[in-house]
Parts: structure tokens; sequence; C-alpha cells
């Protein structure tokens, strides 16, 4: 989730280089070759189920297509900072989605890292300005473009709610190199119409070495190293246990926004944030066993 939230943070200059439907593409494809030897089905791994097919052409469709394309347009439009307090809703809402799907009993250590999220996101939203967006615009159907960002932003947040959910389903018989490549591949497979009308008139050759460069990372970031590293620790963890731990995203994007791209934390996010913080550490406390 750290990684997570720092290519988030790092996709935003990005997306002024690159056209939104490109830079998915090129995402999608390089993770594609660097990972396409996971593609091999084992000999141990059963054969998949239509059902299991249908879980990882939605896993893709919403955690790799539409939260890519729903966060890369909405970091475009607002600060990493907002965007990252934006997603530090996630537990929360894995927590609801697993309770729902998974009927996973929430217990209070879990219940107490939600609400502290819940509580960052609320002192955040007492502030009526934030210093590090750009000046205030309307973008599509008259809407503000620092909202429709945010909104934007949320509507990722539900795509990442749900690919933790339908991934701890995926892990129960899959491997996560496996897992990692089939998903990729849906997503490479269905971006490519996009990706192609936006290349056909994108000027490559603007393009600076250092941009490539942060491409590269993204790529490997996004669709190789964080989905193996998660879907490893879906295996024995509990969904809405593991939704805790996306906290992480937002605290990594601020802190990379913070750090590199001049943005500025104010002590109010700066409090959001340590009670975020608080809430990850209750729930991964270990809890004393009985007699």
């Amino acid at each position: 989730m750290s990684l997570v939230g720092s290519y988030v943070a790092l996709s935003k200059p990005l997306v002024l280089v690159f056209p939104v439907f490109l830079l998915a593409w090129l995402r999608f494809g390089i993770g594609g070759l660097a990972m396409w030897q996971w593609l091999r089905k084992p000999a141990s791994e059963p054969a998949l189920s239509t059902r299991t097919r249908a879980l990882l052409f939605l896993e893709s469709f919403l955690g790799n297509f539409l939260f890519s394309i729903c966060m890369l347009f909405g970091v475009s439009m607002t600060t990493a900072v907002a965007a990252g307090v934006v997603m530090s809703s996630i537990p929360a809402v894995v927590a609801v989605l697993s309770w729902l799907f998974l009927r996973e009993r929430i217990g209070w250590r879990s219940a107490a890292g939600i609400a502290c999220a819940a509580l960052g996101i609320g002192l955040f939203s007492l502030q009526k300005t934030d210093a590090g967006l750009a000046a205030p615009a309307d973008g599509p159907l008259g809407i503000n473009r620092a909202l429709l960002g945010n909104l934007l932003v949320f509507a990722a947040v539900v795509c990442e709610a749900s690919y933790v959910v339908i991934g701890k389903r995926l892990t129960d018989g899959l491997g996560p190199k496996r897992i990692s490549a089939i998903i990729n591949l849906w997503g490479f497979a269905l971006v490519t119409p996009l990706g192609i009308w936006a290349a056909w008139g994108f000027d490559f050759g603007t393009v600076s070495a250092p941009i490539w460069g942060l491409l590269v990372f993204y790529a490997l970031a996004a669709s190789v190293w964080t989905v193996w590293l998660w879907m490893t620790g879906l295996k024995t963890v509990p969904a809405s246990q593991a939704g805790v731990f996306t906290v992480m995203l937002p605290i990594s994007a601020a802190a990379i926004g913070v750090l590199f791209m001049g943005e500025r934390l104010t002590p109010l996010q700066v409090l959001a944030f340590g009670i975020a913080l608080l809430g990850l550490v209750l729930a991964t406390l270990p809890g004393r066993r009985r007699a």
C-alpha cells in the first residue's frame, strides 16, 4: 500500500506529459512484458472455472482498468495530498464490502481502525481551503475541477475496495503471480483501443529520459510489485483487516507530494494522518490469547 501511494502521487507529473489512456496502456504493456512468464499455469493448479474467470475479469475491470482511469483523471484535477486523504476512506469501504460479500466479522480492533480512518477524513473536510490545490476552475458540466477530481478519486476508492474483496476470493485457488499476470492482461486488453487512439497523434520524441524512467517505475509498481505483494498477503489476512493497511496509501501519497512536489501539509492534515496511523496500530496489534 505504501508503493501504491507513491505511484498515485508520482502519476501526477506523468499525466502532465501523457494522455490518461495512453499512460494506462503503457503501464499495462510494460507490466505484461515484465511478468509474461507468470501466465503459465502451474501443474498443481486446478483448471479455471467459469466463476473464477468471471472474478478475474471483474478484478481487472474494477481494480485495474476503472481504478487507473478514475485515479489518473482524479489526480490530474486535484493535489496528491487531497487525493491521499480521500483514499484514506478505503478501510471503511473494504470493511463494508467484506461484511456484505464475504460475511467476515469485523472485530473491535478493525472497527476502531476503520473509525480512525473516517475521523481523519472528517477532520480534513473541516478545512475549507487546501493550500496545495490549483486555482479553482470549472471542469466538465460546470463542476469545480478540484471537487470533480476528489469525486473521481473516491470512485477509485470504491474500485480499490472491490479489488481487495474479490482478490480474497481469488487467493483461495490461484497463486499470487498468476493472478497478477492474468488481471494485468485483462487490463491491457480493455484499454488497448483507447490507448491506440491516444497514441495516434502523440509525439513520443518530446518525452524526456527522466519521465520514461518514472513511467517504468510506475508500471512495475502498479502492475507487478504491489499486486503480487497484496495477493500474497491476502492468502492469510482477512479482507476487512487487510483493508486497514490501505491507510498507508494516503500517507505515502501525501509524503511524496510534500517531499518531491512542493505541496504543503497543514497541522489539521497532520492530525488527520496521525489518527489514521493510530487506527492501523489498533487493527494490527496482536490480541491476548485466552487460556
